[in-house]
């Protein structure tokens, strides 16, 4: 995947870039019931499969935050043009491996290829991300517990990667809602850029929503 690296000298978070490097577990996470009433309408009304379809609103969201595209590679940032997801496809041995989707693409191209390959991942799949892993969005859901926080696994030595995970949506105050989870380097992510995240998100299932109001059922 193509990237960038940041010019060091004028990077305004160097600083924080190197305070948060020197900790054992930089990691920082928060998870949030994120309303999905009109998504998950809009899903039902026009026949769309809800995890896909809300993978791609998350993936599209993580890339439209700069800092959820950047890594570290040789100790320093480097920001990506783009990042694909990998999200994990339940086998039928009740074990998992590894997916991988483009969730810039158009949804009309992205649904199709997005079915072909999970069902390659399924049948054939391994826990493999590839020479350019680094540059993935690591997702993972939990559709059977609608929990209120998470902890997740992570490397020694820390990698990178953002980690996005949901559960089960429930009703909470006469809407539906669904636990996402965001867990990131301390020393590229700061909270403000979380919270632009979840904006994001927020901004994605709309556009969703109102676009697949407006359109034919997908099948």
């Amino acid at each position: 995947m193509e990237y960038r690296v940041i010019d060091w000298e004028g990077y305004p978070r160097r600083e924080h870039f190197e305070y948060f490097s020197a900790m054992p577990d930089p990691y920082a996470g928060v998870t949030v019931p994120v309303d999905i009433t009109q998504f998950l309408a809009a899903c039902k009304g026009a026949d769309l499969p809800f995890f896909l379809s809300f993978l791609y609103c998350a993936g599209r969201a993580a890339n439209a935050v700069p800092q959820l595209r950047q890594r570290i590679l040789e100790g320093r940032p480097v920001e990506f043009a783009a990042c694909d997801t990998s999200h994990t496809v339940l086998r039928e041995d009740g074990t998992y491996s590894y997916c991988r989707l483009d969730c810039t693409r158009p949804f009309g191209e992205f649904l199709p290829a997005a079915r072909a390959a999970q069902e390659e991942a399924r049948l054939h799949g391994g826990l493999d991300d590839g020479e350019d892993g680094v540059s993935l969005l690591f997702v993972s859901t939990l559709p059977w517990v609608g929990y209120t926080a998470l902890r997740q696994p992570v490397p020694v030595p820390a990698d990178s990667n953002p980690r996005l995970t949901w559960g089960k949506y429930g009703q909470e105050g006469g809407r539906t809602v669904l636990p996402v989870t965001l867990l990131v380097n301390h020393a590229l992510v700061d909270g403000v850029h979380m919270g632009q995240f979840y904006a994001a998100l927020d901004q994605e299932l709309d556009r969703f929503a109102g676009e697949r109001s407006a359109s034919p059922p997908c099948r």
